[in-house]
């Protein structure tokens, strides 16, 4: 047992970079680093080594989520203290701590049952803590001090204008999320719009949605893959938040449909997150949060945005939006707890909140972050030629 505390320690103190505390099964703590404790990490029992070593990611997130292991302090902080010191993080990947590793094939047979894994657990659990439109993806915080609900509306109207619609165009919207994109945009813009999603109970409250706007004649919304859309094709297409769930030998079939799907001189917005260097996933979050998942490079992007032809017309990262828009959500799931805890057991809601912080932390210190890519099929002499017309 002695020798499991000596490992864990040194575990530990090769990946923290803030001071910290270790409160073990037998009630003796320690502190390690200089100055003020910033978090206390408690074993409530003793964790196999072994399994810590052979895949930490999912060995560390079950044993929070069956409450073998607590926090005293914040989850983000702790992460965060994982992720500012990038020679130690690598000494500890070194040391068989594979955190992020390639993620396995998202075929299309296996795409809509990984959706459903994650936004058919219930519109009034995603209602608590999202915006009061439902919008689950990054903000746009014009002024630090905007609420949820005003940073939700500026990305909506900010990702509008970067597709420079014009009335009567026809605009497809790849993972359309609860829909409020191509709602804003049909009744703003003019255009007849259409969203795409897997989620049933996603596409059962757009379809709500747009009875109660009376857009039926101009806003539609289908439940599909999008590779099954056939013979039609669209002035614009936007995806938000969607290619992440694609799979990383799937990128490039998703960039060949929107050339199939996209007009001569149409546009498409892509809003994802990235990574630096190399395509990545999480195997805690694969298997309990977003299974199939795959978190794209930049350049993985670029490349394949240039090989179907397309010209780059714009790239804007938003990693700090994407920080704040994660505290909030994450404030907001706190502030409900007690509602959660009506229709969701301990288990989920630890889960869930050490989701969203560790998230929030990877997107502070830049180990992900989030980029828009604006691109055009074929030559368009039309756009703006400033930057004048988003602001």
């Amino acid at each position: 047992m002695n020798e499991n505390k000596a490992i864990i320690e040194k575990l530990l103190c090769s990946i923290l970079s803030d001071a910290f505390e270790i409160r073990f099964w037998d009630n003796t703590v320690k502190k390690y680093g200089d100055g003020k404790v910033k978090f206390t990490i408690i074993f409530n029992e003793n964790i196999s080594i072994a399994h810590i070593l052979e895949n930490p990611s999912v060995t560390l997130g079950e044993a929070y989520m069956d409450k073998k292991i607590d926090i005293e302090g914040s989850i983000e902080d702790l992460i965060m203290s994982v992720y500012k010191n990038k020679s130690k993080f690598h000494h500890f990947k070194g040391m068989h701590l594979d955190v992020i590793r390639n993620a396995v094939d998202n075929l299309k047979s296996s795409s809509s049952s990984n959706i459903e894994h994650h936004y058919d657990i219930g519109n009034d659990f995603y209602k608590l803590w999202l915006d009061r439109n439902m919008i689950y993806s990054c903000a746009y915080f014009r002024d630090q001090s905007d609420s949820l609900d005003l940073a939700q509306e500026n990305k909506l109207e900010y990702i509008l204008k970067k597709l420079n619609l014009c009335e009567g165009q026809s605009l497809l919207d790849i993972g359309c999320g609860w829909g409020q994109l191509i709602i804003k945009a049909a009744k703003k813009y003019k255009v007849k719009a259409l969203g795409v999603t897997l989620s049933r109970e996603q596409y059962e409250k757009v379809q709500y949605k747009i009875i109660e706007e009376g857009l039926e004649d101009r806003v539609s919304v289908k439940l599909c893959d999008y590779r099954e859309l056939k013979d039609i094709s669209f002035d614009r297409i936007v995806s938000v938040g969607m290619v992440e769930h694609v799979g990383k030998h799937h990128l490039k079939e998703y960039f060949s449909r929107i050339d199939d799907l996209l007009n001569d001189k149409g546009l498409s917005l892509l809003h994802c997150i990235t990574a630096k260097d190399h395509g990545c996933s999480n195997s805690w979050i694969e298997k309990y949060i977003f299974p199939g998942g795959y978190i794209p490079a930049i350049k993985d992007i670029v490349k394949y945005i240039a090989e179907e032809g397309f010209e780059i017309f714009d790239v804007e990262n938003l990693r700090y939006h994407y920080a704040k828009t994660l505290e909030i959500w994450l404030k907001n799931f706190d502030e409900n707890i007690e509602v959660i805890r009506q229709t969701k057991d301990e288990r989920f809601i630890r889960m869930w909140r050490m989701y969203l912080g560790a998230c929030a932390a990877s997107f502070k210190c830049s180990n992900i972050t989030i980029h828009q890519f604006v691109f055009t099929k074929g030559i368009n002499n039309e756009l703006p030629w400033t930057r004048d017309y988003l602001y």
